[in-house]
């Protein structure tokens, strides 16, 4: 399979009509490799607009989910980044692309020590990886500049939205499936102001799970 021009035909075929402009996001879908991110079992399936299953009820995004996710949050080079929902490490590593440091948690540690190789193989040195809720947040590593919650939920919970700093953004997935949201949080002061951003339908996230903590 020639994957690099999969990949081009992802870009101009899939996440343009979809309104992905962002030219930095554009070069860094280019520059990471999604190819290494999906199970070899249904790699020729890396560029197709559907979700990949990881196990466990987890999935890789489709890809226009996950770059309209990825502009709308706007990272810039200097800025902390906490992920919650780790899945195959795609997600952290286009983050870790675009900001100082990411950290992720993963309630899964299957999903945490396979995203943890695929993010060593290759060559990704500013993610930590936790094996735990992410829902709670990372106070220890707070406050973050932006958070990216790779899942749907509910609500947000309040402790993510706590633990922005000012002027920091959230993107998450809102509601209960056939009715979701992408939206996107900014942190004003105390308040928060919320944004619907697009409609789509994800897979849930998972609460409650041990903390452990991978380096690499």
């Amino acid at each position: 399979m020639n994957f690099e021009q999969a990949r081009y035909n992802m870009i101009e075929q899939q996440l343009r009509p979809w309104k992905v402009l962002d030219p930095d996001v554009l070069d860094v879908l280019h520059v990471v490799k999604r190819e290494e991110f999906v199970p070899a079992a249904h790699r020729r399936l890396a560029f197709a607009d559907t979700e990949i299953a990881l196990g466990n009820g987890a999935a890789m995004f489709a890809p226009k989910v996950e770059a309209h996710a990825l502009q709308a949050l706007a990272m810039k080079k200097h800025e902390n980044v906490l992920e919650v929902g780790t899945g195959s490490g795609y997600m952290a590593a286009l983050l870790g692309a675009h900001a100082d440091h990411v950290w992720t948690v993963e309630i899964d540690a299957g999903l945490a020590a396979a995203a943890r190789e695929n993010l060593r193989r290759a060559g990704v040195s500013n993610v930590v990886v936790e094996v735990g809720d992410g829902l709670a947040g990372l106070a220890a590593h707070a406050p973050f500049d932006a958070v990216m919650v790779s899942g749907a939920v509910t609500k947000v919970p309040q402790v993510l939205l706590d633990q922005l700093k000012p002027g920091g953004r959230l993107f998450a997935f809102e509601g209960e499936a056939p009715a979701m949201e992408a939206v996107l949080y900014t942190r004003v002061g105390g308040a928060f102001h919320r944004v619907a951003v697009f409609e789509t339908q994800v897979p849930a996230l998972r609460a409650t799970g041990p903390a452990q903590t991978f380096v690499f």
